[in-house]
């Protein structure tokens, strides 16, 4: 296994990839950094069932190339990197959760980590007892990481609509916002304040009542979500959702979401280009809370909401222009940008 991971790091330009284990609390996980080239290296705390140590270092290497790509399109000195934590009984999370702190301490600032799945403010706070170099989650922190996010991807929503139709027709389009967490509660939100008609898809039936309660979302069940009749998808939950067999069943014109590596392989955006489906790269239109969070801890101030989501909504448009111009999947086109911003910065 190690000589494939060496290989795989070595294939995406890995800079480190380090194995955690603390005997005391049970924590096992992997931290890795991309790409520092520019700055020290973001990345949330994925914790996560995984089936092996395997699938969890190949999630760490897509999390973490992807968040590079971010930095990169949305031109910020930061690089890319990423944390998981193996999920399995027995762990002292709190402690956990601190060592990694001490870990993250020593680093001396290379990597700022925030939240991921399962690492919610709680979490955070422990790691904050520990080091500087993670999003407080209490006053002091950069604060508005969810709603940072939510805007990115509703203005990415602005942004294809545009592409499709030559305005922002949010009155005549029908969104499926499949998890409504705190970004997806957003987008919906927002989209709802738009006139567009919002169908609401998640596993806690809870989220779907206080949504239709609160701006008159339709409640969907999940596993009609996909299949659905729409002008946007939008995945909010988890990613690598869209595969071979499960892109068949879409019935939309675009794909804007905030979950992470939508597309389990290149191969699909290059199919969805082919149906006529509109995707928008979702390492740029879920980048709000990487612009959010890397602006305040290397800047010192916190960047409107509002700025942030026309920033990635300027970002979107340029690819979709130049795919459009190419005839070539936007997430082909945004990921080459990328790494040849990356490649001319390492060159330097």
């Amino acid at each position: 296994m190690s000589v494939h991971i060496l290989d795989a790091m070595a294939r995406e330009g890995f800079e480190e990839v380090v194995a955690l284990h603390d005997r005391r609390s049970g924590l096992r996980g992997f931290l890795g950094i991309h790409d520092s080239v520019r700055g020290p290296a973001f990345g949330g705390i994925r914790r996560w069932t995984y089936r092996d140590e395997r699938e969890a270092l190949l999630d760490l290497l897509r999390l973490a190339r992807a968040m590079t790509r971010k930095a990169a399109l949305l031109d910020l000195p930061a690089g890319g990197g990423k944390i998981v934590l193996v999920e399995r009984d027995g762990i002292d999370w709190p402690a956990a959760y601190r060592y990694l702190g001490s870990h993250l301490e020593g680093m001396g600032g290379r990597f700022f980590a925030g939240p991921d799945l399962a690492t919610g403010p709680e979490e955070l706070a422990e790691v904050a007892r520990a080091t500087r170099y993670v999003t407080d989650p209490s006053d002091a922190g950069p604060g508005e990481l969810a709603e940072s996010t939510a805007e990115g991807v509703f203005r990415g929503m602005a942004a294809a609509l545009r592409a499709l139709d030559g305005e922002e027709s949010f009155e005549r389009a029908t969104v499926v916002v499949q998890g409504l967490g705190a970004v997806g509660m957003g987008v919906a939100r927002r989209l709802a304040q738009r006139g567009a008609r919002v169908l609401a898809a998640d596993l806690e039936s809870e989220r779907v009542e206080l949504a239709e309660r609160e701006f008159g979302a339709v409640p969907l069940e999940a596993g009609h979500a996909l299949g659905t009749p729409c002008d946007i998808f939008a995945p909010c939950a988890l990613g690598g959702h869209l595969h071979d067999l499960t892109v068949q069943r879409l019935r939309c014109r675009a794909v804007v979401g905030a979950a992470n590596n939508v597309l389990a392989r290149p191969l699909v955006g290059d199919r969805l280009h082919a149906r006529g489906v509109l995707y928008a790269p979702d390492f740029i239109v879920n980048s709000g809370a990487l612009v959010r969070g890397s602006i305040f801890h290397l800047e010192g101030r916190r960047e409107p909401v509002g700025a942030i989501g026309a920033r990635i909504e300027a970002v979107l448009e340029a690819v979709l222009a130049r795919a459009k111009e190419e005839d070539a999947p936007p997430a082909r086109v945004a990921a080459t940008l990328a790494d040849d911003r990356i490649d001319a910065w390492r060159a330097l």
